[in-house]
């Protein structure tokens, strides 16, 4: 295919389908994204694939959702469905700053230009499709749709909100990476199933007008559903597995009862063998099927292997897509995140379980991208959601199909999982021996407690150490960024992230290594404020401890809370839900100002600041250790 003739991309316009001599389409995607034919953008991942099933395609990107809808209209109605998504990005995340300030910039538009998509496209785009083919069916994608499956906090809003299909009025919703439930639902379809009637894909959800006939539900059933006691007559969501959550005007009414059903979300996303959660919304019920199992490499690869151009489409010739741009030259070699982070959306979209590529299909896309224009020799990124779980799995996988726990990592690295590291060196070694290859970089997230843990195995304590010294002597391009998040062990807790102890130790580990080397490289931490359960004392303690490092902090940020993690339920609700205790929130805005500037304790303009506030808290210990004085 050559990627340089339009139709090579899939169709935008009306013109680019006729230039394919088709006279319909199967399936129609909007996206609140620019159209870029790369596989870190999911509209070309699901168009790709829907085109190898043999369907007919097409791409709407950000489409006008303001006047006559022209955009909507401009390719009628397809033959099946039609496909929504907000994006690579959530766009309210997209949109606004953690003080809830609108972005002057979009990175995934052309030239950065802002107000290309609405706040909540998912919702936005189907209203719209529903109102001008109310016969169609809509399917629901992405980040935006998966994080609000069911009842959740909305921090923009500031409310409570139901799953997403009730608001929308979408027919299906299809959360996680798409591909293994589009790929069942198209099979359906071309056997003959009416789309109405296909309810018990794996990874989908969907909205029922009435109580799902084979449960017996009153409210006494489902108060002990989710306490999990033992309910007379309800032998038979009990014999299927189902989890009944308690429904979104209970939870609207009682924000313990929101903690609760949050414990249950999230064990059932990150389990092999999940079961099927349901919740009333109104007079509605929404069905959220278990998640299909990790893919398999060949899956994975049969995904990451489709003909992308791996360009933007021509219609933005000579206009800088800065996600582009980001990610043009990286090849990602794996899915999903064990770690469990509690404000971080990896696990609830990607799963926890790791889906790695096979070390042919990272090559051949190492191979392609060598070829791209431009490219001078050097990939930015050789990783993934995290950079080094490449292949990591469980020893005994018996024992992870039993598993509900979040994290692989915390409180303390599972006994049971296989860390071993030499996978990843084998495709670095091979990746740089590639022609063209100069250097790789690994720009994704390094889990040091990973590396840092001391293995039963040899083999894996081995490879961990040869990690390290191949990581920091071979691919960190002038500056290695990890993410500690914070100094205090408290607030650690609640992040579900290792000792800062293990971040010094590093930090040590780091500096040896490059002066041994003859290197001048840097140790760039990120750091998070305000987040649940973190005062401004821990902040306090937080400049104490990094100044004593030498750090000038930079990479810093406030608390955003996004749909379904831990800490957004914390910070909503008050509570901890696994242990229902209460927790302390920083909530109003002056409280995070007080918190955030402790990061900048070096610069003068915050001093004053500061040493008023720590008088306020009585702590002039940290006033000495911060600026030698006391007052």
């Amino acid at each position: 295919m050559n990627p340089y003739k339009l139709n090579a991309w899939l169709p935008t316009t009306q013109r680019e389908v006729e230039a394919r001599g088709w006279d319909y389409l199967d399936v129609i995607l909007f996206s609140g994204d620019a159209y870029v034919d790369h596989p870190s953008f999911g509209a070309a991942v699901i168009g790709r694939l829907l085109e190898s099933g043999g369907l007919r395609v097409a791409v709407v990107p950000q489409p006008d959702w303001r006047g006559d809808y022209r955009d909507f209209r401009k390719l009628g109605k397809p033959r099946l469905f039609f496909g929504v998504s907000p994006g690579a990005m959530d766009s309210m995340v997209n949109h606004y700053t953690a003080n809830k300030r609108l972005r002057s910039d979009d990175a995934y538009t052309p030239e950065r230009r802002p107000g290309m998509r609405p706040d909540y496209p998912s919702i936005v785009y189907t209203k719209i499709l529903k109102e001008l083919y109310p016969d169609i069916p809509v399917v629901l994608g992405g980040i935006e749709a998966s994080l609000r499956r069911l009842t959740h906090y909305d921090y923009w809003q500031d409310k409570l909100k139901p799953g997403i299909l009730i608001e929308s009025q979408a027919d299906l919703l299809i959360y996680g990476m798409g591909e293994q439930p589009l790929r069942e639902l198209i099979k359906r379809i071309k056997d003959g199933e009416r789309f109405q009637n296909i309810k018990n894909i794996k990874q989908t959800a969907y909205v029922e007008e009435q109580a799902p006939t084979s449960l017996s539900i009153n409210e006494e059933a489902i108060e002990h559903t989710v306490s999990g006691l033992p309910v007379q007559g309800m032998e038979e969501w009990r014999r299927r597995g189902d989890v009944i959550l308690y429904s979104h005007e209970e939870c609207l009414n009682d924000k313990l009862k929101q903690a609760k059903n949050f414990r249950y979300i999230e064990e059932e996303s990150n389990r092999y063998e999940a079961s099927r959660i349901i919740q009333q919304a109104g007079d509605q019920w929404i069905i959220v099927n278990p998640p299909f199992p990790p893919m398999t490499p060949g899956e994975i690869d049969a995904s990451f292997d489709l003909p992308y151009t791996r360009l933007p489409h021509p219609k933005y010739k000579d206009k800088e897509i800065p996600a582009f741009e980001m990610i043009k030259h990286s090849v990602n070699l794996h899915r999903g995140c064990f770690g469990g982070c509690s404000f971080c959306t990896i696990s609830a979209h990607q799963g926890k379980f790791i889906a790695s590529r096979s070390k042919e299909s990272i090559l051949k896309e190492v191979k392609i991208v060598t070829d791209m224009p431009g490219f001078k020799g050097y990939l930015s990124d050789l990783g993934g959601p995290s950079a080094n779980m490449y292949q990591m799995k469980g020893k005994d996988e018996t024992i992870c199909r039993k598993c509900r726990k979040p994290s692989c990592l915390f409180p303390v690295v599972c006994k049971n999982l296989h860390a071993d590291h030499t996978p990843m060196l084998d495709i670095y070694k091979a990746v740089d021996n590639l022609p063209g290859i100069k250097k790789s970089f690994i720009g994704s997230g390094v889990r040091y407690d990973l590396l840092l843990h001391d293995y039963k195995n040899d083999i894996q304590n081995k490879s961990a150490r040869a990690y390290i010294e191949e990581l920091i002597t071979r691919h960190v391009s002038g500056r290695l960024k990890v993410a500690p998040e914070h100094t205090e062990p408290d607030v650690l807790k609640i992040m579900r992230k290792p000792s800062f102890e293990l971040f010094s130790r590093f930090r040590q580990i780091f500096e040896r290594i490059n002066k041994q080397n003859g290197l001048n490289q840097q140790l760039i931490p990120y750091f998070i404020s305000s987040h649940p359960g973190c005062t401004e004392a821990d902040m306090a303690a937080l400049a104490v401890e990094t100044k004593g490092l030498n750090f000038r902090l930079e990479q810093v940020q406030d608390f955003t809370p996004s749909p379904m993690t831990l800490a957004t339920e914390i910070y909503y609700t008050g509570y901890h839900p696994y242990t229902l205790e209460k927790v302390y929130i920083a909530r109003t805005k002056d409280e995070k100002l007080a918190q955030r500037q402790y990061f900048f304790w070096y610069k003068p303009e915050f001093r004053r600041q500061i040493t008023h506030s720590l008088q306020r808290l009585k702590r002039n210990d940290l006033i000495k250790k911060l600026f030698g004085r006391t007052r």
